[in-house]
């Protein structure tokens, strides 16, 4: 690994950013001290942890990591016989086992298993009666708490209530004093860790004692008074004690850790990994970054998706990504372009890309990016001149390219920003075309850019080397960073220094001088450039109207379906529709036939009789018309005047307009006189149609159809079966028939079940049985007629 491109690439800086995600101090150390990996198999585990853990953090996000306290000092003392651990760090230890246990209950809980982190969950611990020892017996401030120990307790206990006498005993002898050696607003106070009062000099021989301290003024002394002496020294056994006990406890605890101390040691490192994981993972979240596939090992093959520069992602500034191919045969890629065209930045971003997955840290870049895993990396990037080396900006790149063609192989990555210049550009142009064609035939692969057309024309068939070229706008004159394979890029040094204010005859002078086949050269690629641009606009106004035909084309189905279901819908009411008027129908049929036959039981006049209930029925198919068609327009209105031949349209009668009143005539029809809507009357052409066919009857408006004394409801749905029952049932009544034989057919028994429940409503049925043998069996209702 050469150290020199880690520098130049900025790797530590971007660590750095890395570990800031980190939880603890142990796992930002973690991060920081990650290098590139050389093994394949090595790279894709670590590679294959950081995605479980982010997969574990995408499906708990509320979830987090515990604390993980700096341990690694304290456990090394844990070999030393006799060491004892502080309150404070006891404390920590009952963290660490606090966060140990959590974590590994919810790795080992979860649906899904984490297996790639199996042997991390292993070394976990599980230690709870020790947690619970520690939680009990010290706390966040490092003190050792009363419940440690029943002794503990007792001691303080004792000493709290000495403490209480002492202060008791001083304040009434300093009541007792004479006021001329007492200082105003005196009380008891400590000096030196002993209870004393102050009093005044001139009161010292009075009081006696021992002086602790006095005022700056040196009027008041603070004296321990001979009546506290014996109390005090009390105190200073039961602290005493209270300190023994205190440093027993310690110690016992610590004992308790010292076998324990591999357990503890396994479990804090693999906290301190799960954090460094985890901050990996949440880097990977914040760059939107998709880990990346590794090449089968001996593959040179490098794919990049979507890729950025990490320290600019970090920075928040808008990043164009960039897709770059190396297939098997490309061993060199030569990037041209413009200055300030983003060339540098585009082969560290690649060098990073590397760097960081074979570090184990997922690179900024998009799904389907693959990556060969490289044994060596170098770089040769910006300006790495030296005063105490006595280097030339282009003395030290010299060095750095020595050192690359030294021990550059086949597994290696090599980066070499603006190659060929710093000398003459002949010479320079010489001297980078060697390096490249002998990197390229160690099959080293190389990236490089550079101004040089020699270095351009290097594209040929078979010889491992492919242009690249960042593109330039040429009408803004600005860099849109965007990666172009497979043609090299102008570096619009002339046109750059025109928009910058150059004289003009000076950059003519300049134009003049350029070599003939270096402006053929920009003229070729300006005309590409042109076209290409103008393919890239029709194809983005033909996926344009692609989007909109693809919008329009489900739109039409969207409506298409919506015809269909209000169509659908439309025939279903109407259906209903229908059945509800014919059944109103019937029930009217009915009603008039029974009023009739009422009238002539009670010898009414048959004749007055019949024509009621004719007027019932028409009156009522009037009705059912309207309701049926309510938009029909009333044109037939307009011609109808007295004497005119007509037909009523809801009943199909025929007769002569009497009078019209309003938008109503009076029609004679036969033997009866009906008011009718001006709109249900169609104006005939010769009055001779409108004379009744027969005198035997004056209402020729329902012709009575030739009944048939059987019904075939086979194949029929059974709403469709009910209207063709009721329909032959009309047929059969006004036929004059006394036996209808319904055919519906044995089956599943549905039509027969329904026929059966229809026959026993109608009032018009006497009675209804099942066939005999000879006239269908179970497959016939007979049904006899009222």
């Amino acid at each position: 690994m050469s150290q020199h491109a880690l520098e130049v690439l900025e790797f530590e800086r971007v660590l750095e950013r890395v570990a800031r995600r980190a939880g603890s101090e142990p796992g930002r150390d973690r991060v920081m001290g990650l290098r590139p990996r050389h093994d394949y198999e090595d790279v894709r585990r670590e590679l294959a942890r950081v995605a479980a853990v982010l997969r574990f953090q995408e499906e708990g996000p509320e979830w987090d990591l515990g604390p993980v306290p700096d341990l690694r000092e304290a456990l090394d003392r844990l070999a030393v016989d006799g060491a004892l651990f502080e309150p404070a760090e006891l404390w920590r230890v009952g963290q660490m086992l606090a966060t140990s246990r959590l974590l590994r209950s919810e790795l080992r809980e979860r649906e899904e298993p984490v297996t790639e982190l199996a042997s991390l969950v292993e070394a976990l611990v599980d230690l709870r009666p020790i947690e619970d020892a520690l939680t009990r017996s010290v706390d966040a401030d490092g003190n050792v708490l009363d419940s440690a120990s029943r002794d503990l307790k007792g001691t303080r206990d004792a000493l709290r209530g000495a403490h209480s006498r002492i202060v008791k005993k001083l304040e009434a002898y300093l009541k007792k004093l004479p006021e001329r050696f007492v200082v105003s607003d005196a009380s008891v106070t400590i000096r030196d860790g002993r209870y004393v009062i102050p009093v005044r000099r001139e009161g010292r021989g009075e009081v006696g004692g021992i002086v602790h301290d006095e005022s700056q003024t040196g009027a008041t002394l603070y004296v321990e008074p001979p009546v506290s002496l014996e109390l005090m020294n009390r105190v200073r056994d039961l602290e005493r004690d209270e300190a023994r006990e205190i440093r027993r406890i310690l110690g016992e605890l610590t004992d308790r850790l010292r076998p324990e101390r591999d357990a503890l040691a396994g479990a804090l490192a693999a906290l301190v990994d799960f954090d460094s994981l985890a901050a990996r993972a949440r880097t990977a979240r914040a760059w939107d970054a998709e880990p990346p596939q590794l090449a089968e090992p001996g593959s040179r093959e490098l794919a990049i998706r979507g890729g950025r520069h990490p320290l600019l992602v970090e920075a928040g500034a808008p990043v164009v990504p960039f897709d770059l191919d190396l297939a098997g045969d490309e061993r060199a890629m030569v990037v041209s372009g413009p200055n300030t065209g983003g060339k540098s930045v585009l082969l560290k971003a690649v060098g990073l890309t590397a760097l960081l997955a074979q570090s184990g840290i997922v690179p900024p870049v998009a799904r389907g990016t693959r990556l060969p895993v490289y044994g060596s990396f170098f770089a040769d990037i910006g300006d790495e001149q030296s005063i105490a080396d006595n280097l030339s900006t282009f003395s030290a790149h010299l060095a750095n390219l020595a050192d690359i063609v030294e021990r550059a192989d086949g597994s290696s990555l090599v980066l070499i920003d603006e190659m060929g210049t710093g000398t003459d550009p002949a010479e320079g142009a010489a001297l980078a075309r060697a390096i490249l064609e002998e990197l390229v035939a160690r099959g080293t692969t190389t990236l490089v850019s550079s101004h040089l057309g020699e270095l351009k024309r290097l594209d040929t068939e078979g010889s491992g080397v492919v242009n690249a070229s960042l593109q330039f706008d040429a009408k803004l004159m600005e860099p849109t960073y965007r990666l172009v394979k497979g043609r090299p890029g102008r570096s619009f040094g002339i046109a750059i220094a025109r928009r910058l204010g150059f004289a003009p005859d000076v950059l003519d002078r300049a134009q003049a001088y350029r070599e003939a086949g270096g402006v053929e050269l920009d003229e070729l690629l300006e005309r590409l450039e042109s076209q290409e641009q103008e393919v890239r606009s029709l194809a983005e106004d033909l996926e344009r109207e692609r989007a909109e035909a693809a919008r329009l084309r489900a739109d039409v189905e969207g409506r298409e379906e919506t015809l269909e279901e209000a169509e659908r819908t439309a025939t279903e009411r109407a259906r209903d529709e229908a059945r509800k008027l014919l059944m109103e129908a019937r029930t009217e049929v009915e009603e008039a036939i029974r009023e009739l036959r009422g009238a002539v039981e009670e010898g009414e006049a048959l004749g007055e009789a019949a024509r009621e209930a004719r007027r019932r029925v028409e009156r009522a198919a009037s009705e059912h018309r309207r309701r049926s068609d309510p938009r029909s327009p009333p044109a037939r209105s307009a011609a109808v005047a007295a004497g005119d031949p007509v037909r009523i349209g809801s009943t199909g009668s025929r007769g002569k307009v009497v009078e019209v009143r309003d938008d109503r005539a009076l029609v004679e029809a036969g033997a009866l006189k009906i008011e009718v809507a001006l709109a249900d009357l169609e104006v005939l052409e010769s009055a001779a149609t409108s004379e009744p066919a027969s005198g035997r009857s004056g209402w020729t408006g329902y012709t009575a159809p030739s009944a048939k004394p059987e019904v075939d409801l086979r194949g029929l749905r059974v709403d469709e079966m009910e209207t063709e029952l009721g329909r032959a049932l009309d047929e059969a009544i006004v036929s004059g028939l006394s036996e209808l034989r319904v055919i519906h057919g044995k089956g599943t028994g549905a039509l027969r079940a329904r026929a059966a429940e229809l026959l026993a409503e109608d009032a018009r049925v006497r009675e209804f049985r099942s066939g005999g043998p000879a006239e269908g069996g179970a497959g016939v209702t007979v049904v006899l007629l009222r």
